[in-house]
């Protein structure tokens, strides 16, 4: 079986359930400057309402939903890549995040409109910058986390570089390594909404190094289909998490 890349997915998404345990999700249009905690419910259904925020800075948010469908399509999506090495279980990270990127859109279309970084977007409805998209990663993770679906994986707080450089300040989701402790960035502010987002070791995003150059670049592919981005050996050279 072959999954394209390009292009989008059909996916069926249900509109936010009224039930009452969704109240307590935040929806209040507030810039902040730094990421904000997940907020979701799983329902009893399997679908989950969770809150998404964009326009920068998390100035607005909403809620949105995934069915059981959608989640059970993103999890068949996520098992292409055997977990069989670190660099196959960073691509079924990837892809989870890509996916529910992609349901998200289907759900509020102009987040289609972001761009990479934050170029040519000013005053574009459904712009993100890092602290809308380090809020939005760390929310699908923990929802990952709870369906079963990062196994060898534990979730991390959003951490920041260049704090208090008003031109430079950058916030990433994380993730660490069960089996070596290894912390690793998950950033998808690089790429545009509804595109595999990028993975290095922590420290390596830290110190301000790129994610599409050696020797991340190979974990980091953007190929035509799901089954290009596996790996049949372990990736070694990543294993150490160092930059």
């Amino acid at each position: 079986m072959m999954i394209l890349l390009l292009g989008t997915i059909t996916v069926a998404v249900s509109a936010a359930p009224s039930s009452s345990s969704i109240q307590t999700l935040d929806t209040a249009q507030t810039s902040v400057s730094f990421p904000l905690a997940p907020k979701y419910v799983i329902n009893p259904n399997g679908s989950v309402t969770l809150r998404i925020c964009f326009n920068w800075s998390c100035a607005r948010r909403e809620l949105i939903s995934f069915t059981a469908a959608d989640l059970a399509q993103l999890r068949a999506h996520m098992a292409i890549c055997p977990a069989t090495s670190l660099h196959n279980r960073l691509q079924q990270v990837r892809i989870g995040i890509w996916q529910m990127e992609l349901l998200a859109q289907k759900q509020q279309p102009f987040l289609a409109n972001d761009r990479a970084i934050n170029d040519f977007e000013t005053g574009i409805k459904g712009r993100m910058d890092c602290v809308d998209n380090a809020s939005n990663t760390t929310t699908y993770l923990h929802i990952l986390q709870d369906l079963g679906a990062l196994n060898g994986w534990i979730l991390s707080s959003p951490k920041v570089r260049n704090r208090f450089d008003v031109n430079g300040v950058h916030w990433t989701a994380v993730i660490i390594d069960k089996e070596s402790g290894h912390r690793w960035s998950l950033d998808s502010w690089y790429r545009p909404n509804g595109h595999l987002p990028m993975v290095m070791p922590l420290q390596a995003w830290l110190n301000g190094k790129k994610a599409w150059e050696p020797p991340f670049d190979d974990v980091n592919a953007t190929p035509h289909s799901i089954e290009e981005l596996c790996h049949t050996q372990p990736f070694d050279s990543l294993k150490s998490g160092q930059p």
